[in-house]
């Protein structure tokens, strides 16, 4: 198998961590037969510095002639004084926007070799954690009509019927593949937009009679994920509750540093991406932890190109390497052994 794979490693830590994940696909591509041509390509706050502007055309015009897009991170305190409308993170929504990238995947899993690392009590979280969060992308209020009067500023949710309806069939084909157990999170109390989402789950339920649903308000939800996250198991929610809550239940884990992501559309083409920021205070310091990203691109072989074994081969040379005691200083800890970014994916590597 033949990929051509957009590489928009982005700023601080990013080209750090997009190395070591290039590094581990071309062990698997060498162990199976596949090939990944890795192309790179600007975006966010380096983008600004070359061209003035946080993405180019001919960064999203490369993106989509791509099979997928594997991106690091973007953004940082450099460019805090850029106008709202080029702040690097517009790459992002100007990506997901133009990819067509309506679903969000988010998994939070405890590795229970980092079981200290979690701030939770242990009987909360005896049995580890395997939460996937699906985060509405494209819609809500990150898209909404906005602006400033002379006295305040807006913010406008809209949600479209077939814009929740494409995101919540999402949810539940992959709680069919998981514990068939589905939380819609809204805040339906209160928000039209709200309203609208939960009766599309109560109608799209019905066609999915062997998952169990349960409906959350999202403050509620947020509770619950800190007293009691085994409950969960897919959550499906709007952009805006989405990218609050996957953050909250990334920290319960241990460390953002260990979390993949997925942003998928209705074809095969998606955009991979640690859920961590560009930290630049550690860039090229040979420190970052490079484990989600290389997590990341297991996912984009498991949801762009169908390389289940591949994917599993991967997500199992991390486990080994943690299970060898290996550790970057983001989950480093008595006993266990120091490594930093490039050894840590050579390890990886070297298990597959």
């Amino acid at each position: 198998m033949n990929k051509n794979i957009a590489l928009v490693s982005g700023d601080g830590i990013g080209p750090d961590v997009i190395a070591e994940a290039v590094k581990v696909l071309h062990a698997v591509g060498s162990k199976y037969g596949h090939t990944f041509t890795c192309t790179n390509y600007l975006a966010g706050g380096c983008s600004i510095d070359r061209y003035g502007i946080p993405l180019t055309g001919e960064t999203l015009s490369a993106c989509l002639a791509s099979d997928s897009v594997l991106l690091g991170a973007v953004g940082g305190p450099k460019w805090d004084h850029v106008a709202s409308d080029l702040r690097p993170e517009k790459a992002l929504l100007g990506l997901r926007k133009g990819l067509s990238l309506f679903c969000n995947l988010r998994p939070a899993l405890m590795y229970p070799q980092l079981k200290d690392a979690c701030p939770l009590k242990n009987e909360i979280v005896c049995d580890g954690l395997d939460i996937m969060v699906v985060r509405e992308l494209t819609g809500g209020i990150y898209f909404g009509k906005r602006g400033t009067t002379a006295t305040g500023a807006y913010d406008t949710m809209e949600y479209q019927t077939s814009e929740i309806e494409r995101i919540v069939r999402k949810g539940f084909k992959i709680a069919m593949k998981r514990n068939k157990r589905l939380t819609s999170v809204d805040k339906a109390n209160i928000l039209a937009s709200s309203q609208l989402w939960r009766s599309v789950v109560e109608r799209i339920a019905k066609e999915y009679p062997q998952v169990k649903v349960n409906h959350l308000y999202v403050d509620n939800a947020s509770m619950q994920l800190v007293r009691n996250p085994r409950q969960f198991d897919v959550i499906v929610t709007s952009n805006m509750f989405g990218d609050i809550l996957s953050d909250e239940a990334s920290q319960i884990t241990g460390s953002i540093g260990m979390l993949p992501s997925a942003s998928l559309g209705e074809g095969t083409r998606g955009m991979y991406e640690p859920i961590h920021g560009s930290a630049p205070d550690i860039a090229g310091q040979d420190v970052a932890n490079p484990i989600a990203t290389i997590l990341s691109a297991a996912m984009m072989l498991r949801y762009s190109f169908s390389l289940e074994k591949e994917a599993v081969d991967i997500e199992k040379a991390v486990d080994k390497v943690l299970d060898e005691g290996y550790r970057t200083s983001d989950i480093f800890t008595e006993g266990s052994v120091k490594v930093g970014t490039v050894q840590m994916g050579d390890l990886i590597a070297q298990r597959i």
